[in-house]
């Protein structure tokens, strides 16, 4: 079964904890809906994040919760070029980092995925657990896959990728709000 887990901040971190039940990470709260489908979810703050299991609903999963994300910050015109950018950086979270970074011992969520709004921009990363830099594959035009970093490039201000402690690394990106330079 694939799962998720939210975490939000501001106001409405206290009531998901309330609802869905705690399963608490140092320092953050965490709530973990039984149902990944994401209505009901409290209004979010400026973060949200989400854990993901590392399973190919993934992608599926992490475009609904942008989507959720976004239109409770008011901001529906983001949200087609943001569940696209959410959904290649985790898709190749999940067909990359996870397979050539098994974790022993497992864990429930090996993958992050965090939205920050700023005033200007939002911010989407993926954490993962290895420490490989993205790539962009060889693929030419006739492929139908190999073009997610392509993509993210393409629809964002910026984006780009650091390592992370205590292992692997986090791939941003920012896009801007719109009506902002």
């Amino acid at each position: 079964m694939s799962t998720i887990s939210t975490t939000t901040a501001g106001h409405g971190s206290r009531r998901a904890i309330q609802r869905f039940g705690a399963k608490p990470l140092p320092d953050s709260p965490r709530a973990t809906p039984q149902d990944p489908v994401l209505e009901g979810l409290p209004p979010l703050g400026g973060f949200a994040a989400c854990g993901l299991d590392g399973s190919l609903r993934n992608p599926c999963q992490a475009r609904r919760f942008a989507a959720h994300t976004l239109h409770s910050w008011e901001l529906p015109l983001l949200v087609a070029d943001m569940t696209l950018v959410v959904s290649e950086l985790v898709t190749g979270a999940v067909r990359h980092a996870l397979a050539a970074e098994p974790q022993e011992p497992p864990v429930d969520y090996p993958l992050w995925l965090g939205l920050v709004r700023h005033p200007s921009h939002v911010v989407c990363s993926v954490a993962d657990p290895s420490p490989e830099p993205p790539g962009r594959s060889d693929a030419d035009s006739a492929d139908l896959g190999g073009f997610g970093l392509e993509l993210v490039g393409a629809l964002s201000e910026s984006w780009s990728w650091s390592l992370t402690e205590p292992r692997g690394k986090t791939v941003w990106a920012s896009l801007a709000l719109p009506g902002r330079d």
